[in-house]
């Protein structure tokens, strides 16, 4: 298992948190998903393609870039 980690923006409150840890952790491969509001950033746990965690972010109404 690996982390990568993610830099979220768009995110207001605990709602947007709940969404976006939703849309990571329904993408395959991921097994958790560790969002905060503030730094506004997320730790995805599991085998996942970025592209695909940055996509699931993106339909949720919120922006995504990985981390280095």
């Amino acid at each position: 298992m690996s982390d990568i980690n993610l830099k979220i923006t768009g995110m207001t409150c605990g709602h947007c948190v709940r969404a976006v840890t939703k849309a990571l952790e329904g993408v395959p491969g991921v097994e958790k998903a560790d969002v905060t509001l503030e730094p506004g950033e997320a730790v995805v746990h599991g085998q996942a393609s970025t592209a695909a965690l940055i996509a699931a972010v993106k339909e949720e109404g919120y922006a995504a870039e990985v981390r280095g």
